[in-house]
């Protein structure tokens, strides 16, 4: 069974479920400027978790974009299930403003769990208190399953590579449909010279910022704040 929506996408092979299901959480684009935050779950029962390893499954940041792309295709073959959230701006935006980024996250990441019917998860934690992180996820879940928050999760448990795989490329399909009208906005990243140099011309050019940036972080707030005051003056 597949389901799309703006927000979800879950694909369920839970009708054949024998022994343990282990899940996986990672996520793509938490510190870009650009784009959505991608939050992606996988589960698959313990005893085909050797699969994911021969198949060269590791964190998406050591693969090459050919390899995650035919991982991709290979992870959605053999997952029991894959939830994708996807958080947008706007969202992200009026989550930092209140200093609950991180709760935020573990919130897209209690729902992504929710979907992915696994009896113990592994999340790569961003907090710097793993146990404050497992607690705040544990605030929104509907299930129980044995929680490990880990830090470099993504890199220990090949569970949770494998969802940093299917978060990674989710979030650069969305950051290529950005691409495919705007052309040069580089990788996203605020330490990317070609992304904040497209972001300060669409500034100079419109006068606020795109509806896929966000507009709490620092560079981006920062020219904003300085394209207001020169109107204020002109």
């Amino acid at each position: 069974m597949i389901i799309n929506t703006p927000q979800i996408s879950i694909v369920n092979n839970l009708s054949l479920r024998d022994g343990v299901l282990v899940g996986g959480v990672d996520e793509a684009g938490r510190g870009s400027i650009i784009g959505p935050l991608v939050v992606a779950g996988v589960s698959i029962r313990e005893s085909r978790i050797w699969q994911l390893t021969e198949m060269g499954v590791k964190d998406s940041k050591a693969l090459t974009p050919r390899a995650r792309a035919r991982l991709f295709g290979e992870i959605m073959k053999v997952a029991d299930s894959v939830c994708i959230r996807k958080v947008n701006p706007v969202e992200v935006d009026d989550n930092v403003s209140l200093r609950r980024l991180n709760r935020l996250e573990a919130r897209v990441m209690a729902a992504v769990i929710n979907n992915i019917g696994a009896d113990e998860v592994y999340v790569d934690c961003c907090d710097v208190n793993p146990i404050r992180y497992s607690d705040y996820i544990g605030q929104y879940l509907k299930c129980s399953p044995k929680l490990h928050s880990m830090h470099h999760a993504d890199v220990i448990n090949v569970v949770v590579s494998a969802a940093s795989i299917i978060a990674k490329i989710t979030r650069d399909e969305e950051i290529q449909h950005i691409r495919s009208k705007y052309r040069t906005i580089g990788s996203g990243y605020p330490s990317d010279d070609r992304t904040m140099r497209f972001i300060r011309r669409y500034v100079a050019k419109n006068g606020n910022a795109p509806e896929f940036a966000r507009k709490s972080w620092k560079p981006l707030r920062l020219l904003l704040e300085q394209t207001a005051q020169c109107k204020l003056r002109a």
